[in-house]
């Protein structure tokens, strides 16, 4: 639960920048923070958003670290160079980010984790915006996680107009393949994913019989936990932090 640390509790966390073998054997980096301790804990892996692997996924990280968890966020966009997150991202959005490459670069971070000595063996993932997409995806084409989150990702349905060599299968098409649980936030503001592809989306979900929630917040659009744009909405980031913590307490801790 959110802010419910006893005051008598030891607190400590090792969080840094390491590297990873990631999608087709390539070495790439990724930040990486967990508690202190012996564990064995959960692990998590992180999704970053098309903004860019960025200050905000570090602080995500240290965030799940401090309620007892591993988490890694692999830096998914390595292959386009080094330099600020929003240069980087505007080189990935330019070129097209593939999704075989996120795919195995999450399997890769999942499998890492799993091989810790302090990790329980439970392994979970989480992405916003087009991570949120690519969270969705990875669970539906990789076997072994244990729960996945889908914050607002965009582009799980897709237009044949918006298919690319990069995208070339919407993810919602996989839906069948996916075999973990699966929680979904959104926003009844947003058009990508409008309410209308969260409808389908969940129709899909429902026709082939998987384990999912999704909670959808009024008076929220895209991208309603991100602190530093207008759109933040603390309130439903909040309760959204709530359910993300909840979810994962029931599928990931032993």
């Amino acid at each position: 639960m959110w802010n419910q640390f006893r005051t008598d509790a030891y607190e400590g966390m090792l969080a840094e920048t390491t590297t990873m073998v990631g999608h087709n054997g390539e070495l790439i980096n990724a930040y990486m923070a967990r508690p202190l301790g012996p564990g064995p804990f959960p692990a998590i892996v992180l999704v970053h958003h098309l903004p860019g692997w960025d200050e905000l996924y570090r602080e995500m990280a240290r965030r799940f670290a401090q309620h007892g968890y591993i988490a890694m966020s692999p830096n998914l966009y390595y292959r386009f160079g080094h330099g600020g997150p929003e240069e980087v991202a505007a080189r990935a959005r330019a070129e097209g980010v593939p999704d075989d490459g996120v795919v195995g670069d999450c399997e890769a971070a999942m499998r890492h984790l799993r091989s810790l000595p302090y990790c329980n063996g439970k392994v979970g993932l989480i992405g916003t915006c087009s991570g949120g997409r690519q969270a969705f995806l990875v669970a539906c084409r990789v076997k072994g996680f244990d729960a996945a989150v889908d914050c607002w990702g965009g582009k799980v349905v897709m237009s044949q107009e918006e298919l690319t060599p990069a995208q070339p299968v919407p993810p919602i098409n996989y839906t069948k393949d996916l075999t973990c649980s699966l929680l979904g936030l959104f926003g009844n503001e947003d058009q990508s994913p409008s309410p209308e592809q969260v409808d389908q989306h969940e129709q899909e979900l429902k026709r082939h019989g998987k384990t999912y929630e999704f909670h959808r917040y009024d008076g929220a659009g895209h991208g309603f936990f991100y602190y530093d744009r207008l759109n933040y909405r603390p309130q439903q980031a909040m309760d959204g932090w709530q359910k993300v913590f909840a979810f994962f307490g029931r599928h990931l801790q032993s």
